[in-house]
């Protein structure tokens, strides 16, 4: 570990890409903590320490890193960005037009991502609109804080002022999906899950100080002995794989013969990564989102009692089952087996025992049919074996749980992935000996 540190920062070009993304972080990291214009920060510190962050609002406060009950410029965090990826992969199934530009390749994919980005602004404008309102009613709705309720956070509401709290959040959001492509394409790793990772990491010490001073040392160890016990599994799982030997058929061209060797396609028992517990944790932000802005208090009531409530048998089962189907859909248009085994046959391959075209196609569909049940039931395990222990022993306002553990592990793994591919495409000393 300790030499590939070293080898990390000797290489010029990794090394900037490695500083260009700790400085993206920090500046993420300071806009979590620049205050709204009009808004009482101190109020805000003092109803903070009295009554804490907990329960859905604690767990959007997570993915802000703090953001959302500091009321800051980057209080909506990557979440609207990561909702408007989710309905533009959706829309790619229903609308022709976003199909075609799947298949244009690099072309089709920008087009998508400007799109991506109007999609993105429009839900940002939306939601800060909500949190405005919430910061000046304080009328206990889904997105009101705790012990906020009643309490006029804004000084002077009004109309020019609203507008301008809500065009900062707009922008706030607008700048946080521009360092997320930043450090995707001047960084290491994925910018959406890098900054995602850094709000989770952010949040780990208070949590953490938290659950001691609610709970006693205990349930702090008992806790940190399930997290460690879930780690090793998440990096178990993570690093599982189901190899499809294919053997490539001996061909002359000219005076040479090519071919004859053997590889294997590697599928992984979760394809999908962190992907789907990120989808599904944004897909029920909705009906809270809904409910704040509905006059219907039934309805409220309902959504705050069951789909907010983290410890509830409703969000425990709707988080379930969506989980398991963003770890099927995602799987699908991450891995296409019909273009697969198009590939394999052009490349003069096949698998053994199956016959090259269709066959290799439902083989394929068939396999990772089989072995994406068990990673995404896996994922479901991991994101609410923490929500039942903390149920169980009664904790509450604690948001740090499996979801955390599955991003912060998941991206940590796939960051290190591409920065020992980068090692090794500048290192060819243990090629040459």
């Amino acid at each position: 570990m300790l030499s590939r540190l070293r080898n990390i920062f000797r290489v010029p070009d990794l090394r900037n890409k490695i500083l260009f993304t700790i400085m993206v972080i920090a500046v993420y990291r300071l806009g979590t903590h620049l205050p709204l214009p009009y808004v009482d920060f101190a109020q805000i510190k003092v109803l903070q320490k009295s009554s804490g962050s907990n329960g859905f609002v604690g767990f959007l406060d997570l993915f802000s890193g703090g953001g959302l009950t500091n009321a800051a410029i980057f209080a909506l965090g990557i979440m609207p960005y990561i909702t408007a990826s989710i309905i533009m992969q959706l829309l790619g199934v229903v609308i022709p037009k976003l199909e075609e530009w799947q298949n244009e390749g690099q072309v089709g994919q920008k087009k998508i991502t400007q799109w991506t980005r109007y999609v993105t602004i429009g839900l940002a404008l939306v939601q800060s609109t909500v949190l405005v309102f919430s910061l000046h009613a304080g009328s206990g709705g889904a997105f009101s804080f705790p012990g906020y309720q009643g309490t006029d956070l804004i000084l002077g509401f009004n109309a020019p002022r609203v507008a301008l709290m809500v065009l900062t959040l707009v922008a706030g959001t607008a700048m946080i999906m521009w360092l997320a492509e930043c450090i995707t394409q001047r960084g290491i790793g994925n910018g959406m899950s890098i900054l995602i990772f850094a709000s989770v990491v952010s949040r780990l010490p208070s949590q953490g100080g938290a659950l001691w001073t609610q709970s006693g040392p205990f349930k702090f160890f008992l806790m940190l002995a399930i997290g460690i016990a879930m780690i090793v599994g998440i990096v178990y799982v993570e690093s599982g794989q189901r190899r499809i030997p294919v053997q490539f058929a001996k061909r002359v061209v000219g005076r040479r013969m090519y071919g004859g060797q053997s590889t294997y396609i590697p599928l992984k028992v979760n394809q999908s990564g962190v992907i789907p517990v990120i989808f599904a944790s944004s897909i029920l932000q909705f009906p809270a989102l809904i409910a704040q802005a509905t006059p219907w208090n039934g309805f409220k009531n309902f959504v705050n009692d069951n789909i907010t409530n983290r410890q509830g048998w409703l969000y425990i089962g709707a988080y379930t089952v969506l989980i398991v189907f963003f770890a099927y859909f995602y799987t699908a248009i991450a891995f296409n087996p019909e273009q697969q085994a198009d590939i394999i046959r052009k490349q003069g391959g096949f698998i053994p025992g199956i016959r090259p075209g269709p066959p290799t196609r439902d083989y394929l569909a068939k396999t990772l049919n089989r072995i994406t049940l068990p990673g995404a039931l896996f994922l479901a395990a991991i994101a609410l074996v923490p929500l039942l222990a903390f149920a169980l022993f009664n904790i509450q306002g604690f948001p740090f749980g499996g979801t955390a553990l599955l991003i912060t592990v998941g991206v940590a793994l796939e960051t290190m992935k591409q920065i020992d591919s980068q090692l090794m495409m500048r290192n060819y000393e243990g090629f040459l000996n």
